[in-house]
């Protein structure tokens, strides 16, 4: 039953999508306490979320660099009807089932602070899992983003072919002439599969060097999404993600904040619902609640969008992006009580299951291992006319 609706849900989408033939409406939410442990490990850091139709329960990547346990995913099961409308819910419907570390070629747990693990999709007809790196650039050196392919043991398949404009060159902080690649931590947050399963799919969190600065509060940034080829493993055609401006000012000059392009599914022929997940240190979003981000959902249509694949820079040219529409601002989302959702650090998505004959779409936040942030699933219901 669950492999039935995972393939009618994909072929509901499949014909040509406008953003006005759905809606989103808010479920209820669950958070897994900070710290809590599980076979050995710290729960935390959740990045991704993806639904395992053969089994009906779901893969979430932990973006743990082997720092705190070694890098991991975890499989876990939630049963949305225990999802609270509340401010204050418990995680009762969320259990872990297992845990299983990320391997190396050689068989090996990687080594403390040498992967950033960020964006994970389960391939059921291939029985594979896909896992995307973010890679590194800092004053301890650089680590090139990575997309490969695992045995749902953990056990190395193979890499995808990331094309080298992706590499960190140049300065370990980004911002000098000449430098080119992925700024620091902005860089493949995300991945998505293809509705005819031909095509996996990630996406820069922000713009290469070479293409534009980060977002700030008066501009945004141009993502790139990158397509490979699954069979071949080759990289596609590329487009433009234009992520928008930072959506709070920071109090001060020097003030933290950022918005980026966290994690997106794939809707129909290059049509996606993506995230953009806006964070401004210290920043009180509406509702008082203090968490300082902000997350909107949008569909996104790369359908006539440029496939710049052939550019080093897009800079100075003439292209057009993926046009978006916003789907949802989770900040207009309000409990039962009235209290608006404190959104966490959201940066997964995965359809989930039928609930009360709704098809649905579950979020994860990733709480950075903090206990002042959320390890949150948030449920909402796809409304179709």
């Amino acid at each position: 039953m669950k492999i039935i609706f995972a393939a009618a849900l994909v072929a509901s989408f499949a014909a040509p999508v406008c953003a006005v033939d759905f809606g989103l409406r808010y479920i209820g939410q669950q958070i897994v306490p900070s710290k809590t442990i599980f076979q050995g490990t710290t729960i935390g850091g959740l990045s991704s979320l993806d639904y395992n139709p053969h089994t009906g329960r779901y893969l979430s990547v932990s973006d743990d660099r082997s720092k705190t346990n070694p890098a991991r995913f975890y499989e876990l099961s939630l049963d949305l009807a225990q999802f609270e409308r509340s401010a204050s819910p418990g995680i009762a419907g969320v259990t872990f089932h297992a845990v299983t570390t990320i391997q190396q070629p050689d068989g090996s747990a990687f080594k403390g602070n040498s992967v950033d693990p960020e964006g994970m999709r389960f391939d059921a007809k291939r029985n594979k899992i896909y896992w995307s790196n973010e890679g590194h650039r800092g004053i301890f050196g650089f680590h090139s983003p990575t997309v490969r392919e695992m045995n749902p043991d953990g056990s190395y398949s193979r890499d995808f072919a990331v094309p080298i404009r992706y590499n960190p060159r140049g300065s370990n902080i980004g911002l000098f002439p000449g430098d080119k690649g992925i700024y620091n931590n902005l860089a493949f947050e995300s991945l998505a599969i293809s509705v005819d399963g031909t095509t996996l799919y990630t996406a820069t969190e922000n713009g290469l060097i070479q293409d534009s600065p980060p977002s700030n509060i008066f501009t945004g940034s141009r993502a790139r999404i990158l397509s490979f080829d699954i069979a071949t493993g080759e990289a596609s055609a590329e487009y433009i993600y234009d992520v928008g401006p930072v959506v709070f000012a920071p109090a001060s000059f020097i003030g933290f904040a950022t918005n980026g392009l966290t994690d997106f599914i794939a809707i129909g022929d290059r049509q996606f619902i993506t995230i953009e997940r806006s964070f401004t240190l210290g920043a009180a979003t509406p509702g008082n609640t203090a968490t300082g981000y902000t997350v909107r959902l949008y569909y996104a249509d790369a359908r006539n969008a440029t496939d710049v694949s052939g550019m080093e820079s897009i800079a100075g040219e003439s292209i057009q992006p993926a046009t978006k529409t916003l789907l949802l601002d989770l900040s207009e989302l309000k409990n039962t009580d009235g209290s608006v959702l404190a959104v966490g650090n959201i940066e997964g998505i995965t359809f989930g299951p039928v609930f009360n004959g709704k098809r649905t779409l579950v979020l994860v936040a990733d709480n950075n291992f903090s206990r002042k942030q959320l390890t949150q699933f948030v449920a909402l219901e796809i409304n179709t006319p």
